[in-house]
């Protein structure tokens, strides 16, 4: 079944097309975007049971640009007769904008636009908000109480699950495009103790759909329990270089890390990035291939069109090593006389967009994971990441590993390592990269955050990878 339509955003669409009119009748370019999201957050431990909204956001937001100028408004209330105070709040905005010292005022012509009519919605098969509060919580308690039986040594184990449901409606003088869209995440943890030493494990799930989700959640108890108790005779990480396989979960965190935010376009603007010096040259191994958007996969990162208008790409950022572009806002495109890519994002209504990523992934190869692993003399099976960080200006990358299992003569020794720290200078790490597997996972069960802040929905993954990383 399709996502219906917010009932909110329909009874305010003859509203809102009146306040495009208005603004359009004022400006030479405004947009309006309305914005339906909620969702509900379930969790279940030894300690607790808790129910909690989701991300929840209902309101508006509208973007003019008028002689060079652009301005921002957003706001939760509309009514007939609110629409000239809207105008006017808009307008008082662009008087007040100062244009930098050398900046003309024909800087940033109006976005070109073709004629765009869309409506379109994602696929669910059982709606969360239909099952229920009460048939969740059994089914995560159920979870709970299975992981708890698996062994003594469990200090707890914790079932959580979010759905999410938003509609959005853009509106310009050439564009009416509505969205609908419904993913559900979730993840199975425990907590284990061998004399003084605790550890931890963790396995999510996410899609686009609704509670038929579920399924991939109720397998990952048995495997999360193993992983948590092989992790009580796990030593410290030897530092050094190794060969190493990576997880799709692990190469995902390298994709998002390694160039996701590196090749955010308005870095490339504030020239707070790297890679604009790189265009049209080897960055990686031959063998990758590099997507960032939010069609190029059916994940969590997935949309019909951006929060400024810009229909959903599929953007190749590295073509069999070489870098051939980055990702971007229609602000950022503007500056740098681009075309935009569909990713301008906002947290809410309420806050700027940004260029940000949406499903960041490598495409596979050919190679098989068994062969992989026989081929490694000596070296590590990186899987479960954690955390990860970069620096887009020179091009470190920082990220947190839970497990490296040893390889020595092909074979895996039952020998594991934890915590693991994977650092290293990007191209050098993804240059190093000699086999992938056939196939891909993508997971999106996380957010990434601009800085500190502004946090939106996003996916990655790849297929496993071989290549020479350095540990510590």
């Amino acid at each position: 079944m399709k996502v219906q339509e917010s009932a909110f955003i329909r009874e305010k669409r003859p509203l809102l097309t009146a306040l495009r009119d208005a603004l359009c009748a004022e400006f030479e370019y405004a947009s309006v975007l309305a914005e339906d999201m909620m969702g509900k957050h379930y969790r279940v431990s030894r300690q607790s049971v808790v129910v909690g909204e989701g991300d929840n956001a209902r309101g508006f937001v509208v973007k003019a640009l008028d002689g060079g100028r652009y301005a921002e408004y957003s706001f939760t209330e509309l009514e007939a007769d609110t629409i000239p105070a809207v105008v006017g709040a808009v307008k008082a905005l662009l008087a007040s904008r100062v244009r930098p010292e050398g900046l003309g005022a024909n800087a940033y012509a109006p976005p070109a636009e073709e004629p765009t009519v869309f409506s379109d919605a994602t696929e669910y098969e059982t709606d969360p908000e239909e099952a229920g509060d009460e048939a969740i919580l059994a089914r995560l308690t159920a979870l709970r109480d299975k992981g708890l039986a698996m062994d003594e040594a469990l200090l707890d184990f914790i079932a959580q699950m979010t759905w999410q449901r938003y509609t959005k409606l853009f509106l310009s003088r050439e564009k009416d495009m509505t969205q609908s869209v419904m993913y559900l995440d979730g993840a199975v943890a425990t907590a284990a103790v061998k004399g003084q030493e605790v550890k931890q494990a963790y396995r999510p799930c996410s899609g686009l759909g609704g509670m038929e989700l579920m399924a991939s959640l109720e397998q990952s108890v048995a495997p999360c329990v193993k992983t948590v108790l092989d992790l009580l005779d796990s030593e410290p990480m030897i530092p050094g270089e190794y060969e190493c396989i990576c997880d799709p979960a692990t190469t995902g965190m390298i994709v998002h890390e390694a160039f996701g935010h590196g090749v955010e376009m308005d870095m490339f603007v504030k020239d707070r990035a790297q890679a604009p010096q790189f265009v049209g040259k080897y960055v990686a191994s031959p063998l990758v291939t590099m997507h960032d958007g939010a069609s190029s996969a059916l994940q969590t990162a997935t949309y019909f069109f951006d929060d400024e208008g810009t229909l959903a790409h599929d953007t190749v950022i590295i073509d069999k090593g070489v870098l051939k572009t980055g990702i971007s806002d229609l602000q950022s495109a503007l500056a740098l006389g681009t075309e935009p890519t569909g990713n301008g994002r906002r947290e809410s209504f309420a806050r700027k967009a940004y260029t940000r990523m949406t499903n960041t992934w490598f495409e596979p190869g050919h190679d098989k994971l068994e062969d992989m692993i026989a081929s490694v003399k000596y070296g590590m099976y990186l899987e479960c990441p954690s955390s990860g960080m970069e620096d887009p200006k020179n091009w470190g990358i920082q990220c947190m590993v839970n497990i490296a299992r040893e390889i020595k003569d092909g074979k895996l020794t039952g020998r594991i390592f934890s915590p693991v720290v994977l650092t290293g200078y990007v191209p050098d790490l993804l240059k190093s990269i000699s086999a992938m597997s056939e196939a891909t996972e993508l997971s999106g069960s996380g957010f990434c955050g601009k800085g500190h802040k502004e946090w939106v929905k996003v996916s990655d993954g790849g297929p496993y990878i071989k290549a020479r990383i350095r540990l510590g």
